[in-house]
């Protein structure tokens, strides 16, 4: 079995993330800010190193506005929704994830800037979308469709020019590349702990330059002010409501860690090269339609008129991809895939030339059975 499909989840991580949630179950386990006992203590320890590693990776300033939640998905929904008054504005883009277009939707009042057909957002699309009354402006980085990367500090920079916060989802680019608050000019970043972060299911992160700014959606125990029934203005407390899943971010610090020594730019480098050959076999197979831009190291793609998730069952378990509709479904009208959707291939950081030979061979015998 050859795993690629990295824009969904990192299968592989190093080893030291699996060590880090054992050794933590094992030998920790206490509930932390839930006692002055030793384990307790630890707990709050391992979750304080898991906020500077991440701050250190996102570039903030302050650990303490680095909250983890429980996936990409919440994390976008705190942001989007606890920032938003009823009678305030959105913007969102064509090529956003389900993550991002669902919270808008249930807001209400909300605009979608249009994307070309490789996907790409321009800030002159975002800024017709723009109101007197709108308070957010939220943008992928990079498509979890098609892999086009966004100019996110132009559109961040359109949205301050117009009084507007930016929220960059940094789900497909977070690992691979570097997102740095102040660099993408982002009031806040989300993204998942289990995919470039290396981490494991069940984390993700959301960066908040001013939490002062953002209501909490979610409330309830925090172990801190515990005599009152107010939900606690401080960081992360604020955002940090029930247990926090602390074995899971022990092995995340790690997986950040692990990004951090090795370099977004190299991991970034291995995966779009890998992304390069690919795409450049696609090229010389005839029937063979290739969408978005080689920007990352992410491919879409169809064969012929064979539904995509045909193509994914004629790989069958020898080759880990995804086809269908990828949770984007206005990604898929903007690249003309809205009726079947498209093949994608995701190779990692742990995937080789060998690999991406091997998925090519396959791709090949799918297009002689057609043609």
């Amino acid at each position: 079995m050859i795993y690629l499909d990295n824009a969904a989840t990192t299968r592989k991580k190093p080893y030291s993330v699996y060590a880090a949630m054992l050794r933590y179950s094992l030998f920790m386990g206490g509930n932390a800010g839930r006692g002055g006992n030793g384990l307790s203590l630890g707990g709050i320890n391992t979750i304080l190193s898991a906020q500077e590693s991440a701050a250190k990776l996102f570039g903030v300033a302050d650990e303490s506005n680095v909250i983890f939640t429980l996936n990409a998905t919440y994390a976008l929904n705190m942001a989007i929704l606890g920032t938003l008054a009823p009678d305030d504005h959105i913007v969102v883009t064509a090529m956003d994830h389900n993550s991002v277009l669902r919270p808008a939707a249930l807001h209400g009042n909300y605009s979608v800037a249009k994307a070309d057909k490789s996907g790409f957002v321009s800030p002159g699309s975002v800024r017709k979308c723009i109101k007197p009354n709108t308070k957010l402006v939220v943008c992928t980085h990079v498509s979890n469709v098609c892999g086009t990367r966004q100019n996110v500090a132009e559109i961040a920079r359109t949205a301050h020019k117009n009084g507007a916060l930016f929220l960059l989802d940094a789900s497909q680019s977070a690992g691979s590349m570097e997102v740095d608050m102040t660099k993408t000019g982002a009031d806040m970043i989300a993204c998942p702990g289990h995919k470039g972060l290396m981490g494991p299911m069940g984390t993700g992160i959301l960066c908040i330059k001013e939490p002062e700014r953002v209501r909490a959606i979610i409330v309830g125990g925090t172990g801190s002010e515990s005599e009152s029934v107010a939900q606690p203005d401080s960081m992360p407390e604020k955002f940090h409501s029930g247990t926090v899943n602390t074995p899971a971010l022990a092995g995340l610090k790690k997986g950040i860690d692990f990004v951090l020594d090795t370099g977004v730019d190299a991991i970034g480098r291995h995966e779009h090269r890998l992304n390069t050959i690919f795409r450049d076999n696609l090229r010389e197979m005839d029937g063979i339609k290739i969408y978005g831009r080689n920007d990352t190291g992410i491919t879409a793609f169809n064969i012929g008129n064979i539904p995509s998730e045909d193509v994914a069952a004629m790989l069958g378990d020898n080759f880990i991809i995804r086809a269908g509709y990828h949770c984007a479904p206005l990604a898929h009208k903007a690249l003309g895939t809205d009726n079947g959707g498209a093949v994608r291939v995701s190779p990692g950081y742990y995937n080789t030339v060998k690999d991406i030979e091997k998925i090519t061979d396959a791709v090949y015998k799918i297009v002689k059975r057609e043609i």
